[in-house]
């Protein structure tokens, strides 16, 4: 396997971190053929020195080359490159994305209702500390962490101890699509203005508008993937703008 440092080093429209300039160099090199479908890529730590990052680094950025569907990675042999395009339903831990924009539409939509005609003063202050957080949060580790707590505290708001359990669930899955979203489709910043028009809503107790937010939020998380597994077909959302239903 040959691998250009030429492609990492490139100009890119936005700064990018270590494990986002890995993935996209490994990325590129399977969608252009240097990577064939069934060749084994070289271990962590080899990816390690040739990129000269941290091993850590190297496996964020070969676990999202998975959830793409470009990679396999087979116990006790390595990782083999499984297809020369990204699978259009990606896999996040023990999900699909479809599964989880199913049951999303399902249960957050109607909870955020339940949480703008319920929440308590508790759950005002803790939205409000958790998106305030998420706005100011520099680390990208520490933001999905709190955007996958903030979306079980819009669920523990509704008053239905139910909802909050199906949340954490899928905790696990939810926090692999925001980075797979954060890497490949820039979702933090928009992701922060959703999750502020959702908490005014449910701050102003009005249960239509938070049950539009929330519908809102997961259309662009739908666009924003899209955009991601069929290149050209999709665009993710401007900040800012409307989402009709």
């Amino acid at each position: 396997m040959t691998l250009s440092d030429s492609r990492t080093s490139g100009g890119v429209p936005r700064r990018i971190s270590a494990t986002d300039a890995v993935l996209a160099h490994l990325r590129d090199a399977i969608e252009r053929g240097e990577l064939t479908v069934g060749e084994k890529l070289p271990t962590e730590a080899e990816l390690g020195k040739h990129f000269e990052v941290s091993r850590s680094v190297v496996r964020e950025a070969l676990r999202t080359l998975q959830a793409l569907g470009l990679t396999v990675s087979r116990a006790g042999k390595g990782t083999y490159v499984a297809a020369s395009g990204p699978d259009q339903n990606p896999i996040f831990g023990s999900y699909s994305a479809r599964d989880l924009l199913e049951v999303r539409r399902h249960v957050e939509i109607p909870v955020a209702g339940y949480a703008a005609s319920r929440r308590t003063q508790d759950d005002i202050h803790l939205l409000t500390h958790l998106i305030g957080k998420m706005e100011q949060e520099p680390d990208p580790t520490a933001w999905v962490a709190l955007d996958t707590l903030f979306h079980i505290s819009v669920a523990q708001a509704s008053g239905n101890p139910v909802f909050r359990k199906i949340i954490e669930e899928i905790r696990d899955a939810l926090a692999r699509q925001s980075t797979f979203l954060n890497q490949l489709g820039d979702r933090r910043r928009q992701s922060d203005l959703e999750h502020r028009a959702l908490v005014e809503a449910i701050l102003d107790g009005s249960e239509g508008a938070a049950v539009q937010a929330m519908a809102a939020h997961l259309e662009h998380v739908e666009i924003t993937l899209n955009a991601i597994v069929r290149p050209g077909t999709a665009h993710p959302p401007n900040e800012g703008e409307e989402i009709h239903e």
